[in-house]
């Protein structure tokens, strides 16, 4: 059967012509023949019809300020259109895959391998009773396009659907290509750069958009898809439990963002329970269009029978208005009755909602009465999926987890608890402790948190806060924000100090009740290396280990994938990450506390970025309890959720790779590294973190690293509400890691995910070590695989040529200081990445090849423009304008910022 009209080709042809189209009458024939020129000579160097690249700096030389401008919009939406027709491609593969069962990681492949090992029903239901699948949406500025842009971009690829998988007629599809035509012109018509930094709240409505709109729907479908898929080999033995749960770090994250204010969280927690409240009662409407059954030819059972006249005591007015809209319909009557009381969750008037919970029991209530009139089809298409929706987004959407850095915490405290006398700031790390611990563990509090006008901006903010969180708990809902993850946490008095707050709140009262998680975010080497210092001392504490028991005995534990490796480069981070989360494993094993480990990944491979599922699968089974966490940001949200189609796709992979991980883990509860491998890694990871660090304390590398990359215009950029450096030094260690990624992505010469490799794996060599036991390793491995496939990704999307325009760009000393290393070190990891992979390509994916064959010539024109107004060393408004935008353009290009 053929499922679709068109193929990605002529997507990208026809998208293309049409882009010249409007370019042409938008601007100028000469104009558009410029831009052609310019795409023809950069595809003739590609294919190797052209000897060099000087006709492509002959043209670029000869342009006027304002021509620069139209070369830089015409190639930057090119991608944009480009990106939406490899997203129809992604879409076509999935439905293809999906109808002929050739789909790689679907849940018709989890079930099946469960079966084909024989697992048994009560294994298979541990199995799904333990996974919990968390993403976590955060607002870091890594995502280049505005929302503006964005919104004619979905338009545009809703009409390419269209056109792709309906049977149109001549007109049809004429009059949908007119629409395509209009959107395309208007996009060109658009400004493609921010004139303002997005606020938090902008960056949360952006979160809650793709939770409303996407991921709302096709988490139901999910659910019945795996519903369907387990009954079918297992019966009524197995019932799918929870599985899902979605976080949001935009409008409470904190670390680094003055701008992120009570009134910001306090906005968003009321914003996201209004969009679900609203989803819902437009539900129950839906629903209520289908439940329309004639009560005098039903038994409807004496639970619903009792919940109706429950609702009709309780609203007596609405019920009224219902019996006499719906006389004999009795779930009629009860939807109203429901409607009615989600209206009043957020209104004065009682009798709404206490939680979610009663909303979920009141749809079981006539779940369960259908069920009696033989009605369970009903039950299945209609009610079950919203009954998934309330269970997974509760009257929150997403529940919000504050972040904000250890030393905010710290010198709160220490101004607090002077006004009382006491000097913490003198104090020693066990004399902290042991005060924090005293002071959590008596009833009477310490500070007076309703009187802070007598300290300083940003202890009262920090005071501030937590006082808010107890009020927050208390309208919104104890699971809409019970989380407070702490950056840089380096000692055990970090995680204290927290608690200590909390406790001052009201929101911790021991040992009965804790109402927040606490989580380490451990990203440094220090506190990775110092796991079982930080978490032992915690585990054995009087005061954290009753909140520990007030939270069910289970510990979230951060790790930060993008300070990591900046600090240390890809490989050691990536050991480094590896050996302690099995540390973790062990510390809390011994203490008898269950563990969720949370990622903090970026979309980037230098970030933690990557395919997710493979990554999920090579964790170490002993970290694998089933629940995870994980952080998604910046472009990669729109990749993953922005298309329904492909939401489910990933929600789904996700799902195959825990199920699949956890299943794994009870078998092999201790995952086998043998010491040679171990020993290898370490040899390794040794010699890469010092020639890593190397590079980056040799003198003059950060100013190569200022001249040699845009650094100085992306943090211009309106990217995100957050500034780009924590304190506004120049140096590496203060710089943020998604400028420092973005930068070098930018100059296509993608450091951060691959340096020192070559350095790491010679020196495995040259201590007497081979490449047969390399190759055994990347076979048998996920670990050592994973992370050898990612460093190929990044690898196969560095363009040293490119990279040496760039370079260029440096003072000559500079340059031959610096290039010249980083080239050597890019051949050498070329080659024993091929050679261990044993792969003629970097790459293991073709279509992944495909796309970068497509997209380079297109690139390099906006690279050479970049590097050409970069060397300008004075601008005008327009030429910076035209640099930001060159910016943009080689992100969409990429697909990739940091």
């Amino acid at each position: 059967m053929n499922l679709h009209n068109r193929t990605v080709r002529q997507d990208v042809r026809e998208l293309g012509a049409l882009l010249g189209d409007v370019l042409e009458a938008q601007t100028s024939t000469e104009a558009f023949e410029t831009v052609e020129e310019l795409r023809t000579n950069a595809i003739g160097y590609r294919k190797g019809d052209v000897e060099s690249r000087q006709e492509l700096y002959d043209v670029l030389g000869r342009l006027r300020s304002g021509d620069e401008s139209v070369v830089a919009r015409a190639f930057t939406t090119y991608f944009e259109l480009i990106n939406l027709a490899e997203e129809r491609e992604r879409v076509r593969a999935v439905r293809r895959g999906s109808q002929d069962g050739t789909l790689d990681d679907s849940l018709v492949d989890t079930v099946a391998a469960l079966v084909e090992d024989d697992a048994d029903p009560d294994t298979v239901q541990r199995v799904l009773d333990d996974v919990l699948v968390e993403p976590t949406f955060t607002a870091h500025p890594t995502e280049a396009r505005r929302k503006t842009v964005k919104s004619k971009l979905r338009s545009i690829a809703a009409d390419l659907e269209t056109l792709d998988e309906r049977r149109l007629t001549d007109q049809e599809r004429e009059q949908t290509w007119h629409e395509v035509d209009a959107e395309v012109t208007s996009l060109w018509q658009t400004a493609q750069v921010r004139n303002r930094r997005p606020e938090p709240t902008d960056e949360a409505r952006n979160v809650q958009w793709y939770l409303e709109n996407t991921l709302f729907d096709v988490t139901g479908e999910v659910y019945s898809e795996l519903e369907d898929i387990v009954s079918e080999a297992y019966g009524d033995e197995v019932r799918v439990p929870k599985l899902f749960e979605f976080r949001s770090w935009a409008g409470s994250d904190r670390d680094g963002n003055p701008y992120v204010t009570v009134d910001v969280t306090e906005e968003t927690l009321e914003r996201q329970r209004s969009v679900v409240l609203d989803r819902y009662r437009n539900a129950l409407k839906r629903l209520s269009g289908v439940l329309s059954q004639d009560g005098s030819r039903i038994d409807v059972g004496p639970a619903f029978e009792q919940s109706l006249e429950a609702d009709r005591e309780r609203l007596p007015a609405t019920a009224e208005e219902a019996t006499t809209r719906y006389p004999d319909e009795p779930y009629r009557q009860k939807l109203k009755l429901m409607r009615e009381r989600l209206e009043r969750v957020e209104d004065v008037r009682p009798d709404g909602y206490d939680d979610a919970a009663e909303l979920a029991a009141d749809l079981d209530v006539i779940a369960q009465s259908l069920k009696l009139n033989g009605a369970e089809r009903v039950v299945s298409a209609y009610v079950e999926p919203l009954v998934r929706q309330v269970d997974t987004f509760g009257f929150s959407l997403a529940s919000l987890d504050l972040r904000d850095h250890r030393e905010k915490h710290t010198s709160a405290i220490a101004e607090a608890l002077a006004v009382e006398g006491i000097e913490y700031r003198s104090m020693g790390e066990d004399e902290r402790v042991e005060l924090l611990t005293e002071a959590v563990l008596q009833e009477q509090p310490v500070l007076d948190l309703d009187d802070l006008e007598q300290f300083s901006d940003g202890t009262a903010r920090v005071l501030r806060r937590f006082r808010k969180l107890g009020d927050w708990q208390h309208e919104y809902g104890a699971s809409a924000i019970d989380t407070y993850a702490i950056s840089m946490t380096d000692e055990p008095s970090h995680v204290l100090e927290v608690l200590f707050l909390a406790d001052q709140a009201g929101v911790v009262s021991l040992p009965d009740h804790c109402g927040i998680d606490i989580v380490p975010l451990l990203e440094t080497e220090y506190a990775l290396n110092g796991a079982r210092r930080i978490m032992g001392t915690l585990f054995e504490n009087e005061a954290y280990s009753q909140a520990l028991s007030a939270r069910n005995g289970l510990q979230e534990i951060m790790l930060g994938y993008s300070d990591s490796n900046k600090e240390n480069g890809f490989l050691a981070a990536n050991w480094d990450l590896y050996k302690n989360q099995r540390r973790l494993a062990d510390i809390t094993d011994e203490h008898d506390v269950e563990m969720r480990l949370f990622h903090g990944r970026g979309g980037s491979i230098s970030r933690g970025g990557g395919p997710m599922n493979q990554a999920m699968l090579a964790l170490p089974n002993e970290t694998v309890s089933g629940q995870i966490k994980f952080t998604e940001q910046g472009e990669a949200i729109a990749e993953k959720y922005a298309n329904p189609r492909i939401a489910e796709r990933n929600l789904e992979q996700m799902l195959d790779a825990q199920i699949r991980s956890r299943y794994e883990a009870l078998r092999e509860p201790k995952e086998h590294v043998p010491d040679e491998w171990a020993d290898a890694m370490d040899t390794m990871s040794t010699a890469a973190r010092e020639e890593y660090r190397d590079l980056l304390e040799t003198d003059g590398f950060v100013s190569y690293f200022e001249q040699a990359t845009p650094i100085t215009v992306i943090e211009e950029l309106n990217l995100g509400s957050r500034p780009a450096s924590r304190s506004g030094e120049r140096t590496v260690e203060d710089l943020r890691a998604i400028p420092w990624v973005f930068s070098w992505t930018q100059s296509r010469c993608i450091l951060p995910g691959w340096y020192a490799l070559a350095t790491g794996l010679n020196a495995y060599l040259d201590d007497g070590g081979d490449e047969e036991t390399l190759r055994e390793m990347y076979d048998e491995w996920p670990f050592f695989r994973t992370t050898l496939d990612n460093a190929a990704l990044s690898l196969a999307r560095t363009d040293l040529e490119i990279a040496a325009e760039y370079a260029n760009l440096a003072d000559a000393s500079l340059r031959a200081e610096f290039f010249g290393r980083i080239e050597d070190e890019y051949d050498r990891a070329t080659e024993l990445v091929r050679s261990v992979s044993e792969r003629d390509s970097l790459l293991k994916r073709e279509w992944l090849g495909e796309s970068l064959r497509r997209r380079n010539p297109y690139v390099d024109p906006l690279n050479l423009l970049q590097t050409h107004l970069l060397s300008q060393t004075h601008r005008t408004t327009e030429e910076e304008r035209t640099l930001r935008l060159t910016v943009k353009g080689i992100a969409a290009g990429m697909k990739n910022t940091g």
